[in-house]
């Protein structure tokens, strides 16, 4: 297998998603991240707190999550208000993140863009309704 080949075969066996989340309060931020860091190993250790650094900007706070394999499973939790969340990573694990998360909010896919072996997408998360 030539050096191209081996390449296109390790990003496609890849589990990382590079998540980014915005128009949110650093709470729900954070809520998000503590989701994703029960369920996949991530880059952002659990003492890594969102904090706000512009009151005249949008923030958005960044993480890698690698989804080859889920920890624990999901559970319903709360956020305050809607959240946004854009993932890019290949099409199993974007897919795998996104189920994720669907098990723990009401998801809704707001848009997509697809390349060769890689996708984006953004989600608008809210909290689930009673049951």
């Amino acid at each position: 297998m030539n050096s191209t080949d081996a390449q296109a075969q390790e990003h496609r066996e890849s589990g990382d998603v590079v998540v980014a989340v915005t128009g949110c309060p650093k709470e729900d931020a954070r809520t998000v991240f503590d989701v994703l860091r029960r369920a996949f190993v991530s880059d952002r250790p659990a003492s890594d707190t969102p904090e706000e650094v512009s009151t005249t900007r949008p923030t958005v706070w960044t993480a890698t999550v690698d989804v080859s394999e889920e920890l624990a499973g999901a559970r319903p939790t709360q956020l305050s208000a809607p959240v946004t969340v854009e993932a890019q990573g290949g099409y199993w694990a974007v897919d795998r993140l996104r189920q994720h998360l669907a098990d723990t909010f009401a998801v809704r896919v707001v848009g997509t863009a697809a390349g060769d072996q890689e996708q984006e997408i953004r989600l608008r998360l809210e909290s689930r309704g009673p049951a």
